[in-house]
């Protein structure tokens, strides 16, 4: 079964090689702006990961994750944090809710693919 990811950022120029590198790494993938997209689209969707950004419009990605931790699809979904938001408080915060992974903008599209591979191989 095609694992599904749900890249939730408002900047383009991280969406489009992120949703380009997933597809072609064989998942199927969808892409939403702001943090009330990505929990709209739990439901219908159902990711298996959720690649999720912190500073978004509307619902920061820390509001968001702890909404998805609280929704049964969203336990199940492993999450990891893309921030540019690197300060040891940040990660930790994260960490805090209960993400698989954060990992730092500017990130290498290498690292992003191998740590979806290992997570999504882990929960299968």
């Amino acid at each position: 079964m095609t694992k599904k990811i749900l890249v939730v950022d408002d900047e383009p120029n991280i969406v489009v090689p992120l949703v380009f590198l997933m597809r072609q790494n064989g998942y199927e993938v969808r892409a939403v702006g702001t943090g009330e997209d990505a929990l709209d689209c739990l439901s219908e969707f159902g990711p298996d990961l959720i690649l999720l950004d912190i500073m978004l419009p509307g619902m920061d990605g820390f509001e968001v994750c702890q909404a998805l931790r609280e929704i049964p699809k969203g336990k199940r979904a492993r999450i990891v944090f893309l921030s540019a938001m690197g300060r040891d408080v940040d990660i930790a915060k994260g960490m805090a809710l209960d993400v698989d992974a954060y990992i730092t903008k500017p990130f290498s599209n290498a690292d992003v693919v191998e740590k979806v591979k290992d997570l999504l191989e882990a929960s299968s």
